[in-house]
């Protein structure tokens, strides 16, 4: 690992974020009341009726960009919005650190990020267990009830998803995978691709179907995607010493450096 690689990793994975909320903002009038902005080198994402922080935070803020944090708290105090701020160690200082504390932001959480190399070889999948990519809307239909149930949301929402995310399924650089157990619906796998860097964005499973080996094979399915698309890294998050976490390790990824985020008090 070395500054010039955790950099070109930050921005692949500020590429996918942008993408996929700016997919949303693109919807005819624009009725999240997404905006995106760049102070700097950071950028600030913005969705008016998604308060959840996933989609109200600042990447790639660096020592450099110091001076545009008033700016940036600007931003969402004119939205009235608490947000999250990601601060990897290649874009940290003693006086950024400073800064962030004097403006009352804290530092609430660590999250793991870690890269690996992609497969040459089509893996093997245990009895049962299917893994395909979604590529038309009556698939994504299916994907989209998956997705939300293995998140914690009601099935009932479901047009609510579709509507917001069914903007990556033909947008260029992003894949989709649905696991299935037993021919039964029950996981989902996300990637995105920029440069020679892939990003496993989002993985979740159903969780009648948990620890049956679907977020393997879903993750080793997206490393063999990433070797076929020619990237030469493949990247992904999990929450710090978790199962997915421990899943990425398994599959040969190892862990680049641990994030801080800094959240605000409201």
């Amino acid at each position: 690992m070395t500054e010039a690689l955790a950099r070109e990793i930050e921005r692949a994975e500020i590429d996918y974020v942008t993408s996929r909320i700016r997919s949303i903002g693109e919807r005819s009038g624009n009725p999240e009341g997404v905006d995106i902005r760049s102070f700097g080198k950071a950028t600030a994402f913005y969705i008016k009726t998604m308060p959840w922080r996933t989609f109200n935070c600042v990447m790639g803020l660096g020592p450099e960009d110091t001076d545009k944090l008033d700016d940036i708290l600007a931003f969402y105090r004119e939205r009235e919005r608490g947000f999250d701020l990601q601060i990897n160690p290649a874009g940290a200082s003693h006086e950024l650190l400073k800064e962030l504390a004097g403006r009352g932001l804290y530092q609430a959480a660590f999250h793991s990020v870690l890269y690996g190399l992609p497969k040459r070889e089509m893996p093997v999948l245990p009895d049962g267990i299917r893994i395909v990519e979604v590529q038309d809307e009556q698939e994504f239909d299916r994907y989209a009830e998956i997705h939300c149930i293995a998140s914690g949301m009601s099935a009932v929402h479901k047009h609510h998803f579709v509507s917001n995310n069914i903007g990556p399924l033909h947008r260029p650089g992003w894949k989709l995978f649905l696991g299935y157990y037993e021919d039964n619906p029950a996981a989902v796998g996300v990637m995105h691709l920029s440069g020679r860097i892939a990003s496993c964005t989002l993985a979740a499973t159903v969780p009648e179907f948990r620890g049956r080996g679907l977020q393997t094979a879903l993750l080793h399915r997206r490393l063999y995607e990433a070797g076929r698309a020619g990237c030469e890294l493949v990247t992904a998050q999990a929450a710090f010493g978790g199962t997915s976490q421990r899943n990425m390790e398994r599959a040969g990824l190892r862990v680049a450096w641990t994030r801080a985020v800094w959240t605000t008090l409201d």
